[in-house]
């Protein structure tokens, strides 16, 4: 075996652990070794439904699915959309809330089964727990931790800087590449929340890729 066929290896044993927890806390979960095949299924899954939020991810939109829902005259609420007033904004992340579908990844899924998220509005955690009627969570093996204590130690070391950066925040994280629980105002790390099972009334399904996805 090559170097990058252990990976693919170990990938796809972590996930299958993963996976096997997240199905005994009430979630449908599902691995697939790539985006192309992960694309396929969603596509299949979601054929039905009218209207789409997207949460703010990197990794969702590796599987091209906005522009083909798009093309087949789907309502989209897609807040990273060009050119948006910041009133238009904020109608958008309000109508992700009652979608008939929403997309969005996480920050950590620990091998446990359970699913960690910062977010620093709360459009995100609050549609993934409840609002809309269907919520696909799209991430990579990258995301995946041994425990919930390891996933909050990712979202704060690994997740939260580099988003930080990439959105070009004036925080210390964004300058230094390490946390100091700071106090601001571009602070992006405002709420956490944990899924340590499947919301009641929330039809999830979470989708692993083996592949290095997103933050």
């Amino acid at each position: 075996m090559k170097n990058a066929d252990y990976s693919q290896w170990l990938g796809q044993k972590q996930a299958e652990k993963c996976v096997e927890n997240l199905i005994k806390h009430g979630f449908n979960a599902l691995f697939f070794q790539n985006c192309e095949e992960a694309r396929t299924y969603v596509l299949k899954t979601i054929s039905e439904h009218e209207s789409f939020g997207f949460g703010g991810s990197d990794t969702t939109r590796k599987l091209d699915i906005i522009d083909t829902l798009k093309k087949e005259k789907k309502t989209v609420y897609d807040h990273w959309e060009s050119g948006l007033s910041a009133e238009i904004s904020l109608k958008v992340r309000r109508n992700q809330s009652a979608c008939d579908c929403f997309f969005c990844s996480a920050n950590a899924i620990s091998m446990t089964g359970e699913i960690v998220n910062v977010d620093g509005v709360g459009n995100r955690t609050n549609a993934m727990s409840f609002g809309p009627g269907k919520v696909m969570i799209i991430a990579g093996v990258n995301k995946l931790t041994m425990d919930i204590q390891t996933a909050l130690q990712r979202v704060k070391n690994i997740a939260g800087p580099m988003r930080a950066k990439s959105l070009g925040m004036q925080t210390p994280c964004a300058e230094t590449g390490i946390c100091t629980d700071c106090n601001s105002p571009q602070r992006i790390c405002r709420i956490t929340t944990i899924l340590h099972r499947k919301p009641v009334l929330t039809d999830i399904s979470v989708i692993i890729i083996n592949e290095a996805l997103g933050f």
